[in-house]
């Protein structure tokens, strides 16, 4: 059997449908299920069980010896919170209790890690393991999940195999339940189809200019394939970088969902707000040599695809994938 954490979320749906597509189906769902508005994201898919997250320990002691593999994608994501006890509990000690657990029972474990743990950039954006412990974390949520690869990194004792993939932007189908922390092309196809217009955040520095903070983009189906590619093959223990290589501008991604509706780029800006602002990355691009070198070779989604099968297959209709 195969384990996703946070299987009714984001990423984590759309592993359960990369999974299904290659013929997986013996799955173990580990989430809080109790959200009304993340049920549509596991409608149609194939699976064994269900699993509420606080369960999720005890029903791994107990039946650790019919688990193949953990995907550990839960996690709270909200980067405007600020209450650092709350991802204390479900990011860091979560994180630890099924680290343990993998170890004990000898589980190979692959987890969500990220491009926030990069702050603002200051040593680079290269997924090695010597720069953990000098990197900045803007917000509460960053410094979780940086605390648990310098943690991982620490351990003498780890499962047989375990990577951290640190996701930088994601998007694409299946978001629909994130409200704000959903992407720019989430929001820029809503108020379009509100407004037929769109607001971006305006730049609060002087040397980059309204819409042109860049971050690594990437496709969601392009994540959960890299994802795929740990279960399928053994590349070295650790932590990669699951990106794109290529900064875009949010102008680019804002003019891309419009030209993806068949209409002209209609957009202006507001400021950024306040909350968010003094910890706003203004750029974000993955090194991902070590990936390649790993050997995933595939060619990845381009913003301009990307966002064309998100828009045109999904967004448009509000069908999930």
């Amino acid at each position: 059997m195969i384990v996703v954490t946070g299987a009714a979320g984001f990423i984590g749906s759309a592993m359960v449908r990369h999974l299904n597509n290659q013929g997986h189906t013996n799955l173990i769902l580990v989430d809080e299920f109790s959200r009304a508005d993340k049920h549509p994201n596991l409608e149609g898919k194939q699976y064994k069980e269900k699993i509420d997250r606080t369960a999720f320990p005890g029903w791994l002691w107990e039946k650790y010896m019919f688990v193949d593999l953990i995907y550990h994608l839960g996690a709270r994501t909200d980067t405007t919170e600020q209450d650092p006890f709350i991802f204390e509990v479900l990011n860091l000690g979560y994180s630890k209790t099924i680290w343990n657990l993998c170890t004990e029972h000898q589980i190979p474990l692959i987890y969500a890690s990220s491009a926030a743990t990069y702050g603002l950039g200051e040593h680079g954006y290269i997924d090695s393991h010597a720069v953990v412990s000098k990197l900045e974390p803007l917000n509460p949520y960053g410094r979780s999940k940086n605390d648990f690869d310098a943690w991982a990194l620490q351990q003498s004792n780890t499962p047989p195999r375990w990577a951290g993939m640190k996701f930088f932007n994601v998007y694409g189908p299946n978001e629909y339940h994130k409200g704000r922390m959903a992407s720019v092309i989430f929001h820029t196809c809503r108020q379009i189809k509100a407004t037929g217009a769109m607001k971006l955040f305006r730049s609060h520095r002087p040397d980059v200019k309204d819409g042109e903070q860049s971050r690594d983009f990437i496709y969601v189906k392009d994540v959960v394939d890299m994802l795929y590619f740990f279960q399928q093959h053994q590349p070295e223990n650790g932590l990669y970088n699951v990106g794109t290589g290529q900064a875009r501008t949010f102008y680019d991604l804002a003019a891309n969902t419009f030209r993806a509706m068949e209409l002209e780029p209609n957009i202006s800006f507001i400021d950024t707000p306040e909350d968010i602002r003094d910890t706003y990355q203004y750029f974000t691009e993955a090194d991902m040599q070590k990936m390649r070198s790993a050997g995933y070779d595939k060619e990845l989604y381009s913003l301009e695809d990307g966002i064309r099968d998100y828009v045109q297959r999904y967004l448009m209709e509000e069908k999930v994938w």
